[in-house]
Parts: structure tokens; C-alpha cells; sequence
């Protein structure tokens, strides 16, 4: 009914898409009052956690406008997530957080070991992507080296060669620095298989779990990138509104911009960002006023020029 009372054909398409898929996973023959929000913010991440940011925010949009029609007439029903946010365009300004801001995040002391370690990971560890963090197992861990394999954004199963094993995904090298080496043993505490950010609580009852999810020694499962932002935004929501916190890629942002400060050149940037293109290593950079100033203080006048 919610479709059919959309008027213009081109938003009948796209919500069509967004609502169709999103009922779907859920389920269509469940009512709408049994789900949860948290259900509806890890079907849109499941979906369409991978795709352009502007398909997120559409995909987005269509589902809120569906539960708000819903809830305008009647229906008990969730909500979306605080933490399932609109996400920034592409072309503007996603903020680069200070050295000093991201320190004391990590040091406060109501802040979880978990979150400690995956926070200081994401800014460290070559200024990896978060999904990639997330889906990392202990056992790929090279502690000593402080390096670790993750598939690579976009990556395609490579051709297949007469007597060769078939690697599915091409694998690409992060690595971190001290922060995280002194966190990573606390964290594992002796475990040696499994997801290295797992969850508090063991899936609930029929909640299907992939094997490689779950830690074959505690039984609990692997962080989803839902639970991640929800867990980083409260933290740092202004005055405890959800929704206003930082956001988990602003890790990347942070660490390529204090790179750029520290003298990192571009194709050093491009090689631990793992951008192909200048221009989208660009977009990244966002020194801040100091930075800019410190730099500028180079054009004046030196003692042999007097």
C-alpha cells in the first residue's frame, strides 16, 4: 500500500527497490510489530553496506519514509537506528579529528578495551577501512610484524590458472604501529581463532551465524560495523543525542590528514591509503588551520635575506 501511494514513477522505482529488499530479508509474511530497530539498521548495512554513498542514503531514505507511513497510520513498527545514519556525500567535508581529540577518546576510562583497540587499529593500521578491521580473524595476525591480510575494496576472484589453487578475493597488507601492539594481547586474552572484535552476548536463538562469525572458543560473534559506529557515536554524541557523534571513516580522514601534516609525501599517502588516484586521496586531506599556518610561516623572510 505504501508504494501504491507514491505518485511519481521515478520514486515508485526506487523505493520499490528499498523497501522491496529490505521486507524481504526480514521477512514478508512477519509482522512488522516483531522487528526490532537495531534489525532494521543491520538489514540496511547487509545490503547495501558496500554500495556508493548516495545508494545508502536513497535506500536509506526509502525505508524511513516507509516506517514513518506506518507509523502514521497506526502500525506498530521500528524505527531507524540512531547509528544507521545518512552518510556524507562524497564531495563534502567529512572532519578530520585533532591528534590530541582521538587521544583522550581512546583514554577515557569508561571507553571498552574493545572499543580502545579497535579505534586505535582503524587510526593506525595504514588507515584501513573499517568493514576490513571488522572482518579480520585472530589467526591471520602477524603480531611480531604487526601486519595483517584484508581483502581489497572492490576486489575480484582472480582468473583461475591451469594447476594453481584459486584464491577468491585478492588480499592487500595493513599494518599498525605501537598503540595497537600494546593493546592486541589484552584484548585476545590467550585466544588464538576467531573474530578479534566479538560481541558481549552470544547470538540469540534462531539468528544464523556464519562459522567464521563466531569464536569457536567463547561461542560469541563477530562485531558488525552497525554495532561499531552505534558503540563510537556514543561516545562522542553531542549532549547524548544519537545520531551526532562521530563517524567510524572519519578515522581514515583523521589518519591521512596527520600523515599529510607529519610530511608524508603523495604517493606515500596513496600506498598506505591504497588509493589508485591522486584526486581521491585529495578529498581525505584536510589540514587544519595550524598546520596550514606552520606551513605558510615557511615564506618568511630568513636571516640571509635581511
Amino acid at each position: 500500500m505504501f508504494i501504491d501511494s507514491l505518485g511519481n514513477p521515478n520514486t515508485v522505482r526506487n523505493y520499490g527497490i528499498g523497501v522491496g529488499k529490505t521486507a524481504e530479508r526480514l521477512g514478508e509474511a512477519r509482522p512488522l510489530a516483531s522487528v526490532a530497530d537495531d534489525e532494521i539498521g543491520e538489514t540496511l548495512e547487509l545490503l547495501w553496506d558496500s554500495s556508493a554513498v548516495n545508494t545508502w542514503n536513497a535506500r536509506r531514505a526509502s525505508v524511513l519514509s516507509w516506517l514513518g507511513w506506518c507509523g502514521e497510520r497506526g502500525y506498530d513498527g521500528p524505527a531507524v537506528p540512531a547509528w544507521a545514519k545518512r552518510l556524507t556525500p562524497p564531495d563534502s567535508e567529512t572532519p578530520a579529528r585533532s591528534k590530541i581529540a582521538i587521544d583522550r577518546l581512546i583514554a577515557r576510562r569508561e571507553v571498552h578495551l574493545r572499543e580502545k583497540t579497535l579505534w586505535r587499529m582503524l587510526y593506525e593500521k595504514t588507515i584501513a577501512r573499517a568493514g576490513e578491521i571488522l572482518s579480520v580473524n585472530i589467526e591471520e595476525l602477524d603480531l611480531a610484524g604487526r601486519r595483517a591480510p584484508v581483502k581489497a575494496k572492490g576486489a575480484r576472484p582472480r582468473t583461475r590458472r591451469r594447476g594453481a589453487i584459486r584464491e577468491d578475493f585478492v588480499l592487500e597488507t595493513v599494518y599498525w604501529d605501537a598503540g595497537t601492539a600494546r593493546l592486541l594481547p589484552r584484548l585476545l586474552k590467550g585466544r588464538t581463532r576467531g573474530p578479534v572484535f566479538v560481541t558481549h552476548r552470544k547470538p540469540g536463538p534462531g539468528k544464523v551465524v556464519s562459522p567464521r562469525d563466531i569464536c569457536p572458543d567463547t561461542g560469541l560473534a563477530r562485531l558488525s560495523y552497525g554495532q561499531a559506529r552505534m558503540l563510537l557515536d556514543e561516545h562522542t554524541a553531542l549532549g547524548g543525542e544519537p545520531g551526532t557523534g562521530w563517524d567510524l571513516h572519519e578515522w581514515r580522514h583523521s589518519g591521512l590528514t596527520h600523515l599529510g601534516e607529519g610530511g608524508a609525501s603523495l604517493l606515500m599517502l596513496m600506498a598506505k591509503s591504497r588509493h589508485k588516484k591522486a584526486e581521491n586521496v585529495r578529498k581525505y586531506f584536510h589540514p587544519s588551520p595550524e598546520a596550514i599556518a606552520e606551513v605558510t610561516s615557511l615564506l618568511a623572510p630568513g636571516d640571509r635575506r635581511r
